[in-house]
């Protein structure tokens, strides 16, 4: 039993079988949901602590409310360590989430009506990148640009084409199921061209970023936005880098233009997550990652699934499933009754609809912070195609549960209790 479940059990008997029960799931399931990690138990335990109990609009030395003595320390403690890891000028570590801090970016450099270009959502963006369903589509004229048909790569030469056609006020690179390297670089030439604002979203890879393992965005963008968990393998929250001379804009656009008091118990959290960011061990934890990422998309390959791009390069692997017989909803389903959690997705030029897509998103980040390797990824592999060629066969589900089972109390889960 956890900590957290005995505090709770003599308050709220009921919200702490609930919380053990999601420790039982977190511990006894393979995770390969691409956004998601276990974070370390000191991560847990400063994101649990009394920070929470602060209220603090402002930003360190400059608070409307007075006892701020340690939280601007803690504060400055954090940013000063994400630029130093990123090797950013300025760092702004209190928007709520990657969504929040990307609407930030918005309200400091557009006006609404404005031309913004990202990557369309069906082809990996995020929705955040001017998809029409999000305020991003709705209060700015968005225009996407896609991937190759042929190879579901992005063609930088389109992207060109577009931006000099179109003339964003602002860029995006970066999204939700890119399993490839993205040239920052090249997105840079493209913006400084056509007079953008070049935004790298490194939200799903921020912790290879870090790490050293991805080309890093922060010398050629003007902005760099991105979540803290994830591959960072931090708490839930939002990080905004820039350079220095867009500081101000983006200062101004969190707080006052879109936030009140910050989550200072994030922000701890945060900071411990920066510091572990920083070491050798997790230089290792994040070349592994994509050790294990290219290795489960080798497996699935020789098993006959249709793999987008035929491999990756970071920690995600995208999967078109329709050629086992089934669609990613289903499977997904079925995976997750055997212990193999992950969602389903839509793949490029998709013809099934968003909440019935034809693929699967996988990601390596949780199972290789528990310490799984390259022979791991290969049971997984074999695991996802015996559940994709009996998808409704509850014998065939509850076998592969109990291996998994198995097999998870051979890598104890950061953070939860044994």
């Amino acid at each position: 039993m956890s900590h957290a479940v005995s505090t709770v059990r003599p308050v709220d008997p009921e919200l702490a079988e609930l919380l053990a029960a999601e420790e039982d799931l977190q511990r006894d399931t393979i995770r390969l949901i691409a956004s998601e990690n276990y974070v370390s138990a000191a991560v847990l335990a400063a994101t649990g602590s009394v920070l929470t109990n602060k209220y603090s609009e402002g930003y360190p030395t400059k608070r409307y409310y007075e006892g701020q003595q340690n939280i601007d320390r803690i504060e400055q403690l954090c940013i000063d360590r994400a630029k130093s890891l990123f090797g950013a000028d300025h760092a702004n570590v209190q928007p709520y989430s990657g969504s929040p801090a990307n609407l930030a970016v918005y309200l400091a450099f557009c006006k609404p009506g404005d031309t913004v270009m990202g990557l369309g959502l069906p082809a990996g963006g995020h929705l955040t990148h001017g998809w029409n369903v999000s305020i991003s589509g709705m209060f700015f004229r968005a225009v996407q640009y896609g991937v190759r048909k042929d190879t579901h790569r992005i063609d930088l030469d389109e992207v060109r084409a577009l931006a000099l056609k179109e003339r964003p006020r602002l860029m995006f690179a970066g999204g939700t199921a890119i399993p490839r390297t993205i040239d920052f670089a090249a997105y840079a030439e493209i913006a400084r061209e056509v007079g953008a604002i070049f935004v790298a979203d490194i939200a799903h890879i921020a912790g290879l970023v870090a790490a050293g393992v991805h080309p890093s965005p922060v010398a050629h963008a003007d902005v760099v936005s991105s979540t803290t968990h994830k591959t960072l393998r931090g708490p839930r929250g939002g990080l905004l880098l820039c350079k220095e001379g867009h500081a101000k804009a983006i200062d101004r656009a969190v707080f006052p233009g879109l936030q009140g008091g910050p989550h200072n118990h994030t922000t701890a959290g945060l900071a411990v997550a920066l510091r572990e960011a920083a070491t050798p061990e997790f230089k290792s934890y994040a070349a592994q990652i994509i050790k294990n990422a290219q290795a489960l998309a080798a497996g699935l390959v020789e098993r006959g699934f249709a793999v987008i791009t035929g491999g990756t390069d970071n920690h995600l692997v995208l999967v078109d499933v329709t050629s086992k017989g089934v669609a990613g909803k289903p499977l997904a389903k079925a995976l997750d009754v055997a212990g193999l959690v992950c969602n389903y997705n839509t793949v490029p030029f998709d013809p099934r609809k968003p909440f019935d897509p034809s693929g699967i998103r996988l990601g390596t980040s949780a199972v290789t912070s528990r310490g799984m390797g390259v022979a791991e990824m290969a049971q997984i592999a074999g695991w996802i195609d015996q559940v994709a060629q009996a998808p409704t066969d509850a014998a065939v589900l509850a076998r592969v549960r109990g291996e998994v089972v198995e097999v998870t109390r051979r890598f104890p889960a950061p953070g939860l209790a044994i």
